[in-house]
């Protein structure tokens, strides 16, 4: 007489496949939530480039500004506008 065979699986098995499945499904959450995090502090690198290229656009502004203010054109018709006179004797050149 031929035996039927049972697949019977067993305690240890189940336990191993409920191991692997929960296993699967932890890494997949941590996956994505890693991903997710990644995203968000991409766009935190990218906002701040933003608002330092923004500065950087500003200083150069304020330093055109600045030596524009400070042309010897410009202090030279201020001086006259307040009554002095440009003695270039009095002039001190200081190298840095």
């Amino acid at each position: 007489m031929a035996r039927k065979k049972k697949n019977k699986v067993t305690k240890g098995e189940v336990l191993l496949y409920t191991v692997a499945a929960l296993s699967f499904i932890l890494m997949l959450g941590l996956k994505i939530f890693c991903g997710a995090s990644i995203g968000e502090m991409k766009m935190s690198i990218e906002e701040t480039k933003y608002k330092i290229d923004t500065q950087k656009k500003k200083n150069e502004s304020l330093t055109m500004k600045v030596n524009e203010l400070t042309s010897f054109e410009n202090v030279k018709k201020v001086t006259e506008e307040m009554g002095l006179a440009y003695n270039n004797d009095s002039i001190i050149v200081i190298d840095e």
